[in-house]
């Protein structure tokens, strides 16, 4: 295949993030644009200019932009309550997703997308940092692998300052965002423990401190794997201190590192850290793996399957802080 063609629809904040991501790969063309907001187009086609590029189309309206313009996939980056029928709506138009995260805020709608991935054959990808790094591939094959042994607890944080930062932004209106923080950057490391745990989920209890803001800003989240895996999350954002860290217990050993990044990676054997982990694997972003999962040169890093894993963690989240008792997934058929 020669350059793929791609679009993005929703070209705010993370949507020119993917605009320098594309520019910069010699294997894509970004050819259209679409928001519905003009100041966002706008600023977002002086970011094009400023690197020398260009692009052919604008809309401000998505179902224009598939009938009128020839892409190869899409990279959706709206606001989060949007994305089942964004997500829909381009995989119906023969393109191939990036989906920003999460993938929807919805469970049911979780599976009918998952379900159209499959019938349509294109691939979806969900927009999460760390699925991309070498170092979380790293703990994932370790874990698979029982290099420490079997894996019985997982324990992380992550801290931001999202309270103020996002305030007066559609993060903070639910029937935009669909939730708060842990909707929201949370979901990196919701996702880093979903995707390095690999179960579907049993139980949840969570609490939730909205902090006079009209969507959660702070929880404490106890899960319950199917396989028998236990993890807690600590998600603070009111914290001016940017930090995230996810430790791994294993009967032989532990496993740390940056649930939000995936900078590093530490293990140890019993009480002895391992000095020579060895760590392989490209380092990419979720835009560049997709690039490369439709040119066949990779697999999407987080698929629709991980998206309908972290849908029924997100809503079981919800149910349980606002009953104040454990919720349990239903079975699906």
């Amino acid at each position: 295949m020669s350059k793929i063609r791609l679009g993005i629809l929703g070209t705010g904040g993370m949507g020119r993030h993917h605009v320098g991501k594309i520019l910069a790969s010699p294997d894509a063309d970004l050819v259209a644009l679409c928001d519905m907001s003009e100041e966002n187009l706008r600023v977002a086609l002086d970011l094009v200019a400023e690197q020398g590029a260009e692009v052919l189309e604008t809309f401000r309206d998505a179902a224009e932009m598939y009938r009128r313009v020839e892409l190869d996939g899409v990279v959706i980056a709206t606001p989060h309550t949007l994305h089942f029928e964004h997500g829909k709506q381009a995989l119906e138009a023969d393109c191939h997703v990036m989906m920003e995260k999460p993938m929807v805020t919805d469970s049911d709608d979780a599976h009918t997308l998952a379900d159209l991935v499959e019938s349509t054959g294109k691939i979806l990808s969900v927009g999460y940092n760390t699925a991309c790094k070498p170092a979380v591939s790293r703990a994932r094959d370790m874990i698979r692998g029982k290099e420490l042994g079997e894996l019985q607890m997982v324990c992380g944080y992550l801290l931001q300052d999202w309270r103020n930062t996002t305030a007066g932004r559609w993060r903070q209106e639910p029937e935009l965002s669909g939730g708060g923080m842990a909707y929201d950057s949370g979901a990196h490391l919701l996702n880093t423990f979903c995707w390095t745990i690999e179960s579907p989920v049993e139980e949840v209890f969570a609490y939730i401190d909205n902090c006079e803001k009209p969507v959660d800003i702070n929880s404490i989240i106890t899960v319950r794997f199917m396989n028998g895996v236990y993890a807690t999350a600590m998600i603070g954002g009111n914290c001016p201190s940017h930090s995230s860290a996810v430790t791994y217990v294993l009967d032989d050993g532990k496993i740390e590192l940056d649930g939000w990044g995936g900078h590093y990676i530490r293990a140890w054997r019993g009480d002895n850290e391992i000095e020579d982990l060895a760590v392989s694997g490209k380092d990419s972003t979720p835009v560049l793996n997709f690039i490369d999962s439709i040119l066949g040169r990779a697999e999407p890093a987080a698929n629709a399957r991980h998206g309908v894993i972290q849908s029924v963690l997100m809503d079981a989240i919800y149910e349980s802080a606002r009953t104040g008792q454990p919720a349990r997934p239903a079975a699906r058929g």
